[in-house]
């Protein structure tokens, strides 16, 4: 897969990023929430008093929700599997060949 740079503003700095062909809308709507999550932590903290200290606070935050994506996408992945368990046992059973017959 071709790379070439695309050209993007994160914090106030402009990056020329490398990115892979048909990934460059994904790479500007990363730079985009990476921006609107700094201006939220800018607003809402007042332990952010540099830019530096913005990124970190907004990295930990990024960092948490996808945590908590994670542990909530491992919790659907189970209740998923026990209704495939179930359903499994109730087509098995509904396909036994019946004693009274």
């Amino acid at each position: 897969m071709s790379q070439h740079t695309v050209t993007i503003n994160v914090a106030n700095k402009r990056l020329k990023i490398a990115c892979p062909s048909g990934h460059e809308s994904a790479l500007l709507q990363a730079a985009d929430e990476i921006n609107k999550r700094l201006n939220q932590v800018a607003k809402q903290s007042q332990a952010a008093k540099t830019p530096e200290q913005a990124l970190v606070m907004m990295a930990l935050n990024l960092a948490n929700d996808l945590i908590q994506t994670r542990a909530e996408s491992e919790q659907e992945r189970e209740k998923m599997q026990s209704k495939i368990e179930l359903l499994q046992a109730t087509i098995e059973q509904a396909l036994k060949p019946s004693k009274s017959a």
